[in-house]
């Protein structure tokens, strides 16, 4: 089975530690998001890639929540001991490895693709990962601060600088209308027998892939293979800021309220237990639906959610 996923963000992370034990190798492409790249200290940081990488290359720090396990950060707390305003993107020490041998090869003129490509091989992982695209696209959210006054911000702005305490009216991603796909996306999901939306935001983690041209194309005719997992539980996101989001681009906050968006998508739409009283709600929209536990507090939880979400469309 060829499987091809839509990703970002930590949600993304655990549910693809669960997919590989059911699609090993390079039979499964993941997608991912690179609108929330940003440039810090002159370095070009990809926090969506680098975050499926070290959860598929088992780096990531489950404990923390974000970044590589055994991580240190003596660089930037020497930064913040001059100016502490300039450390408010927290670059760990081998994270740095990675963000400088990036920098470095699009000096190059290497594209994002293969840079991706170069990464995941040095950490050991078989399936493919592939940017949504090689140029620059950018995340930004409109917002108004607490004297009312209007902010256009970097998505990283928003959410690590402010702390995602500005008023959410809007959301753009600059540059994807004169984006290209990045080599081997849109043939990934065009031969994939199944397509899968991970438990990923859909505003800034699903929403900029899908906003690449062709893209949203692609998955919208594989519908009848197509099927995605609800990172919202209960009403709420399971983790990050996507209830601060959603509501700005006319999205419930609500496991059903995600389907609705993504009804021209898929075919088929996975829920947590406690929203089981969605599917009759899911099913009117043309799409099957089911309910498992879907707190993936393991490999083992993240793989039965695998093969649940797998099963819908078999």
């Amino acid at each position: 089975m060829k499987v091809a996923a839509l990703a970002g963000g930590i949600g993304a992370g655990k549910f693809l530690r669960g997919l590989t034990r059911v699609v090993p190798g390079e039979d499964l492409a993941v997608v991912v998001n690179v609108a929330d790249d940003i440039v810090v200290h002159g370095l070009h940081v990809s926090p969506d890639p680098d975050s499926v990488t070290y959860w598929l290359g088992d780096a990531f720090d489950r404990e923390r929540g974000w970044g590589r396990r055994g991580e240190t950060f003596r660089a930037n707390d020497e930064l913040a001991s001059f100016d502490d305003e300039r450390s408010w993107f927290g670059l760990g020490d081998l994270d740095l490895g990675t963000h400088l041998f990036r920098t470095g090869l699009l000096a190059e003129g290497v594209p994002l693709s293969e840079i991706t490509r170069r990464i995941a091989a040095r950490f050991g992982i078989g399936a493919r990962l592939l940017p949504a695209t090689d140029d620059p696209i950018e995340t930004r959210i409109g917002c108004t601060d607490a004297d009312g006054q209007p902010l256009d911000l970097h998505f990283q702005e928003y959410w690590v600088r402010r702390g995602g305490r500005d008023t959410v009216v809007g959301v753009r991603y600059r540059g994807a209308e004169a984006a290209y796909p990045a080599p081997g996306v849109l043939e990934a999901i065009g031969a994939a027998d199944v397509v899968v939306l991970c438990p990923s935001n859909p505003v800034v983690s699903i929403g900029p892939i899908l906003a690449v041209p062709g893209v949203r194309a692609a998955v919208a005719a594989r519908r009848d293979g197509a099927v995605g997992v609800s990172g919202i539980v209960g009403g709420a996101p399971v983790a990050g800021m996507a209830d601060k989001l959603m509501p700005a681009v006319g999205i419930d906050v609500s496991a059903s309220g995600v389907a609705v968006s993504y009804r021209d998508l898929l075919a088929a739409w996975l829920v947590d237990d406690v929203d089981a009283g969605a599917i009759t709600e899911v099913e009117k929209l043309g799409m099957r639906c089911a309910a498992t536990d879907t707190i993936m507090v393991d490999d083992e939880r993240a793989e039965a959610v695998a093969r649940a979400a797998l099963e819908l469309v078999a």
